[in-house]
C-alpha cells in the first residue's frame, strides 16, 4: 500500500500549496492538493459548494478526497484547512509524516485580508481566526510529526524548515516552481506613490491581495477613533472592518449609507456628520471609506468637511473605484442640478486596492469599470489597449491574466497626472475624456445608468467629435468603437435626448460660462482641449452616437 512522502496540514492562507509545490520539486516527486481534487471532481469552486450545499456536505466530500489521496499519492500531499476536523481522517494520518504549517493571528489577517473566496473567514478576520484556531490548533498538533512556523519567513525558508524537521533528503538538481500568487506565503504588492501638491502630503496606492493588514499602519497611532463608511451592500465587510479595528484598540464605528449614487447627497453627508459628532470625532481621528466610487467620493467629502478636514483612507472594492474615484483626492456629492457640483480636493492618506474584492463583483459592474481603464489607454498608455485587445473576453473578468496589470497601469496614468495637477488647473482635465457627455447622460437618467456605461458612450462621442473637428485619425476613432464593443460596453444613447444633454453639459464643471469644453484626441495618447466647437459639428458627432 502506497503512502505520501509528506502530508501538509494547517489553516487556510498559510501557504500549503506554495510550500507543497516547492517541497515536491526539491524532493523530485509529485504534488497533490485535496481541495483541487474536490474542485476538479465537482466542477465548481469550494466557496460555491459551501453556499449551495452547506459545510456538512463539503466535509463529506473532503473526507473521501483525503482517503483516496492517502492511498493513491506517493509524493507531497496538502490537505484543506478543516480536513483534520474529521476523526476518521485523523486516524488515517496516524503513522504518516505530517507537517503542520502554523501562523499567528496578525500574520493570518495580512494573508487572508478581504478575500471573499475564503468561505469561513468572510467577516471579522481576527475574531474568526481566533475562533477557528481555538477549535483546530490541538487537532493540527495531534496529527503532526513536526510543527513549522511560517511567520516572517519566505516560502523557500519554510520549505527548508519542513525538510529539516522531518529529515528528508533533497533530490539533486531540483528547482522550485514559481509559487501561485493567490497562495504565496508573502503576497506581491505593488506600491504606487502619488506626489503631494498644493500643500497636500504624498500617499501610496497599494494594489495586491490580502491587504487588510496594511490598514492599521495607515491609520497610525495618533488616531483614537475610526469611522468606517460603507454602503448597505457591504454591510458585512463594513462591520468586519469595524470589529477588526476595535480589536486593535481603536474606538471604531460603522456608518452604513445607501448603495451607489444614492449615497452622494447632502442628506447622507449630514447623516455621516451627525454620527461623527455623536462619537466625539476629533481632528486626529480617521475615516475609512469602503466600497465603490460613490462610497469613496462620499467618504472623502465627509472627511474634507468635518472639522475642515480629517485624514481618510480609501478601500475601493470595484474596478471603477480603484482606478478612478479613490485616486487623486477629488471628493464630492451630487445635487439636482448635476453630478459632483459640490465637493473638495482632499487626498486620502492611503488607498488599499485589494484585488480579492473584485472576485465577487457582478459582471456588469466589473465591465463598467473597464471604461475608465480604456480611457487611460487612449489618453496616455496604449499598452492598456493592447492587453485588452489581445483577449477581450478575458478582460471582462477578474480571473483574466492581465487584471492586476490593467489596474496598476491605469492607476499609474492617473497618479502621474494628479501628482502634477491636484486641482485641475491644466493637465488634469485630460482625465475627463468622455466625461462631459457621460455626466450629462447620467444626470438625464437620474443616475440610474452605471458611470462606466455613460463614459463609454461619452468616449465614442469624443472620438467622433475629434474626427469631425479634424483632430483625430479615422483608425484611432474606429478603434474606440471596436474595443468598447468588444468588452460589452454601450456605444449609443437616445437620439431625441440631444437638446437635454446640451443643457446638462452647460452646467458641467468643465464648462466656462456658456462655452462648452471637451477633451478630444489629436492622436493616440495625445489629449487636448476643444473649446466652443461649432454646434453643427457637435450635432453631427452625436448623430454617430444617437439611435
Amino acid at each position: 500500500m502506497s503512502a505520501p512522502l509528506i502530508v501538509l496540514v494547517g489553516p487556510m492562507g498559510v501557504g500549503k500549496s506554495t510550500v507543497g509545490q516547492l517541497l515536491a520539486e526539491r524532493l523530485g516527486t509529485g504534488y497533490r492538493d485535496t481541495d483541487e481534487d474536490i474542485v476538479t471532481a465537482q466542477g465548481r469552486a469550494i466557496a460555491e459548494i459551501f453556499v449551495d450545499e452547506g459545510e456538512a456536505a463539503f466535509r463529506a466530500l473532503e473526507k473521501e478526497a483525503v482517503r483516496t489521496a492517502l492511498v493513491e499519492h506517493e509524493g507531497v500531499l496538502a490537505l484543506g484547512g478543516g480536513a483534520i476536523l474529521d476523526p476518521d481522517t485523523r486516524a488515517l494520518l496516524a503513522g504518516q509524516r505530517v507537517v503542520y504549517l502554523s501562523m499567528d493571528v496578525e500574520e493570518a489577517v495580512k494573508r487572508t485580508g478581504l478575500n471573499a473566496a475564503r468561505p469561513l473567514l468572510a467577516v471579522n478576520p481576527r475574531k474568526q481566526w481566533r475562533e477557528l484556531m481555538e477549535a483546530r490548533r490541538h487537532l493540527y498538533e495531534e496529527v503532526a510529526t513536526a510543527v513549522v512556523a511560517t511567520d516572517g519567513r519566505t516560502p523557500e525558508e519554510v520549505t527548508q524548515a519542513a525538510l529539516d524537521a522531518v529529515e528528508l533528503t533533497v533530490s539533486p538538481g531540483g528547482r522550485p516552481q514559481d509559487p501561485r500568487p493567490e497562495d504565496a506565503v508573502v503576497s506581491e504588492v505593488t506600491r504606487i506613490e502619488i506626489g503631494g501638491t498644493a500643500g497636500s502630503d504624498p500617499y501610496e496606492v497599494l494594489v495586491g491581495r490580502q491587504l487588510l493588514g496594511e490598514l492599521g499602519g495607515l491609520i497610525g497611532t495618533k488616531a483614537k477613533r475610526v469611522a468606517v463608511i460603507h454602503p448597505e451592500a457591504l454591510a458585512e465587510t463594513g462591520d468586519a472592518l469595524r470589529a477588526d479595528l476595535a480589536e486593535q484598540g481603536y474606538e471604531a464605528i460603522a456608518i452604513q449609507v445607501p448603495n451607489a449614487e444614492e449615497a452622494k447627497t447632502a442628506e447622507v453627508a449630514a447623516y455621516c456628520w451627525k454620527a461623527l459628532g455623536q462619537s466625539g470625532f476629533t481632528r486626529t481621528d480617521v475615516i475609512v471609506g469602503v466600497g465603490g466610487g460613490a462610497s469613496t467620493d462620499l467618504a472623502g467629502f465627509v472627511a474634507a468637511t468635518w472639522l475642515r478636514g480629517v485624514r481618510w483612507i480609501a478601500v475601493p472594492t470595484t474596478v471603477l473605484a480603484m482606478v478612478d474615484a479613490a485616486v487623486g483626492g477629488k471628493t464630492g456629492i451630487n445635487t439636482a442640478e448635476g453630478k459632483n457640483l459640490v465637493g473638495s480636493f482632499h487626498p486620502p492618506a492611503g488607498v488599499l486596492c485589494d484585488l480579492a474584492a473584485l472576485d465577487s463583483l457582478p459582471v456588469n459592474d466589473y465591465v463598467s469599470g473597464l471604461a475608465e481603464v480604456i480611457k487611460a489607454g487612449f489618453i496616455a498608455d496604449p499598452g492598456i489597449l493592447d492587453l485588452i485587445e489581445s483577449d477581450p473576453q478575458a478582460a471582462r473578468t477578474p480571473a483574466g491574466p492581465h487584471t492586476a496589470e490593467l489596474i496598476v497601469r491605469s492607476i499609474k496614468v492617473k497618479a502621474e497626472v494628479v501628482s502634477s495637477d491636484l486641482k485641475e488647473a491644466g493637465l488634469r482635465e485630460i482625465l475627463n475624456y468622455g466625461h462631459t457627455l457621460g455626466h450629462a447622460i447620467e444626470k438625464n437618467e437620474r443616475y440610474k445608468w452605471r458611470h462606466g456605461a455613460a463614459v463609454s458612450v461619452g468616449m465614442h462621442f469624443a472620438a467622433e467629435l475629434g474626427r469631425l473637428a479634424g483632430r483625430l485619425d479615422d483608425a484611432t476613432a474606429d478603434r474606440h468603437r471596436a474595443i468598447l464593443e468588444a468588452v460589452g460596453l454601450p456605444l449609443h444613447y437616445r437620439y431625441d435626448q440631444w437638446p437635454k444633454l446640451v443643457e446638462n453639459m452647460k452646467v458641467d464643471k468643465k464648462s466656462r460660462g456658456d462655452l462648452l469644453r471637451f477633451i478630444v484626441l489629436d492622436g493616440l495618447a495625445k489629449p487636448t482641449v476643444l473649446e466652443g466647437p461649432d454646434p453643427a459639428v457637435l450635432l453631427a458627432a452625436y448623430g454617430e452616437v444617437g439611435e
